[in-house]
């Protein structure tokens, strides 16, 4: 797959698809929470430049308004790596851009919550002819 960026980045798709996939998720969660305060900034800018007009206002904007557009193509980039490896993308790694910080920013938090796992547990032991009963006693459980 070849993909030519619209704007500079510090990796390319093939570089990308190389990465583990932990890495990726969690650099996807790291560039949506840093675009939810872009955006928030954005809109408190252009709230204060609209009240009274500032050259430096209209310039932070600017500037910020090309680092949303590199950053939606860099997870755009993560997303396509991340379906070259055969993970198919859903929802959950969209992020609304209404959406407010839950105030878990932490990348670990947002990574491990993209990882779903299962577990099986079983109340009695599975009986077979090499094992001999367990015994319980007051003080707890003797394996």
């Amino acid at each position: 797959m070849d993909y030519r960026p619209r704007y500079p980045q510090p990796f390319t798709l093939q570089e990308a698809i190389a990465l583990d996939v932990p890495v990726i998720t969690e650099e996807i969660a790291r560039l949506q929470n840093s675009l939810q305060h872009l955006r928030r900034t954005q809109n408190e800018l252009q709230a204060a430049s609209d009240a009274a007009p500032d050259p430096e206002f209209t310039k932070a904007i600017e500037e910020n308004d090309l680092v949303i557009g590199s950053q939606e193509e860099r997870i755009s980039i993560l997303k396509m790596a991340l379906t070259e490896k055969g993970i198919l993308m859903g929802s959950h790694y969209d992020l609304n851009p209404t959406q407010q910080p839950t105030g878990r920013g932490d990348a670990s938090h947002s990574a491990a919550q993209q990882v779903e796992t299962t577990s099986i547990s079983s109340t009695q032991p599975a009986a077979t002819s090499n094992h001999q009963p367990v015994e319980e006693a007051e003080d707890g459980v003797f394996l």
